[in-house]
């Protein structure tokens, strides 16, 4: 018998959903989509100011925090006819860079980054640019979104570094409905699980809560339903939110998530 058999299980992704959906009910699983990332949207202006600042200035380092990220100053780039610049420019530049899809869009264009964070996260990444010599006065051209943007900002400021922001792209907030839909059947313990596929995605229900439900929905979490991650960045975000029991694959691939929570279920009912 599959361990996610007849599991009611949430899915709080936008991307993918329906591959997801599909993986979940081939392992005996019941999904249910509440999709609560908020529509992704592209700021061409912001992007085209990003690009120009790129081209035109001198930095240090490079930061890369996303593959959207790079590949929306790409598609910026490409359309302003610069985008060889664009290419030369980091490859003459330090980069230091998070995430999986990050290092394949730059394997994509032939370009290796000097500083990669070993787990995925920000907070790794800000550690190597701690131990860098002469931190004072050296220029950073962060590519982030409007999560956590400002704190990264300031993180590297308080190390000494002067950071230009840039912000291709951003997300809006998702449907307050939705938010409230998986709220309630987290809090009534109608789902046995609730997959999240990003960090933006466990910060908007979170955000969206009230100080009572908030104490719901971390106790129904921690007495009931599994709160499943993609990866080690999006579980380190629903432990900040005081989830205790969070599970994340070997390796951050939404498909082997779902195999890996169906033998989670499997081991469970074992002991």
């Amino acid at each position: 018998m599959n361990g996610l058999n007849n599991k009611q299980v949430g899915i709080a992704a936008t991307r993918k959903v329906e591959e997801i959906a599909t993986l979940v009910k081939k392992n005996g699983g019941i999904p249910s989509v509440f999709s609560i990332q908020g529509e992704q949207v592209f700021d061409d202006q912001t992007g085209e100011a990003n690009i120009s600042t790129l081209l035109s200035g001198s930095f240090d380092f490079i930061i890369l925090t996303t593959g959207i990220g790079a590949a929306s100053l790409e598609r910026v780039a490409r359309k302003l006819h610069c985008f060889s610049d664009f290419i030369q420019k980091l490859g003459q530049t330090t980069l230091a860079i998070r995430g999986s899809k990050t290092r394949h869009w730059l394997k994509e264009h032939a370009i290796s980054p000097t500083f990669v964070s070993k787990d995925g996260t920000m907070e790794d990444l800000i550690q190597t640019l701690a131990n860098q010599p002469n931190r004072q006065g050296q220029r950073v051209y962060l590519q982030a979104y409007n999560q956590d943007d400002l704190q990264l900002q300031a993180a590297l400021e308080h190390l000494g570094y002067a950071v230009y922001l840039a912000k291709p792209y951003y997300y809006k907030q998702p449907d307050a409905e939705v938010l409230q839909e998986l709220r309630d059947e987290i809090i009534h313990q109608s789902l046995d699980a609730v997959i999240f596929t990003s960090k933006t995605q466990v910060q908007n229900l979170f955000h969206s809560l009230s100080h009572e439900h908030r104490k719901q929905v971390i106790a129904a979490f921690n007495k009931h339903a599994l709160a499943a991650a993609v990866g080690k960045v999006t579980a380190q975000e629903l432990r900040k939110n005081q989830i205790q029991d969070v599970f994340y694959p070997t390796k951050p691939k939404m498909g082997r998530m779902v195999v890996e929570m169906n033998h989670y279920y499997e081991q469970q009912v074992v002991q």
